[in-house]
């Protein structure tokens, strides 16, 4: 009998989206998703943490709400 050498499979999403849960709970991280009001993408931008130009960019917004978030609850 011969026995055929595969590569083992790749972890499905699911197995993957577990692994990154358990990293960020050993990190003490949460992830979770919110919507913001276009009124608090205002703020941020009153408090300079975000361009006018940039409040439509996904990761300049989420910059600027981690800093507001630092600067508040620390």
């Amino acid at each position: 009998m011969q026995t055929v050498a595969t590569s083992p499979q790749p972890p499905s999403p699911g197995a993957e989206r577990m692994a990154r849960c358990r990293r960020r709970r050993q990190k003490g991280m949460r992830c979770l998703m919110i919507e913001l009001r276009e009124t608090e993408v205002d703020v941020l931008i009153r408090r300079r943490l975000l361009t006018a130009e940039s409040r439509h960019e996904k990761a300049a917004v989420r910059h600027a709400l981690y800093q507001f978030l630092d600067d508040t609850l620390r």
